[in-house]
């Protein structure tokens, strides 16, 4: 089963993107995040939408 969130510096490594970069996309809504605690997680589903709509 696939993670329904992820840490913003794992979406970073993944997307081969940096946090900045990361920050700017959520800025931009483009990607979707959860606050658990402290912690931003970013939505894997937006991440899927946002590499969809690249191509």
């Amino acid at each position: 089963m696939e993670p329904v969130t992820i840490a913003i510096n794992g979406a970073a490594k993944a997307l081969g993107l940096g946090r900045t970069s990361i920050y700017a996309l959520i800025n931009e809504g483009r990607l979707e995040t959860v606050k658990f605690g402290r912690r931003h997680l970013i939505k894997t589903e937006s991440i899927r939408r946002l590499i969809d709509s690249a191509e």
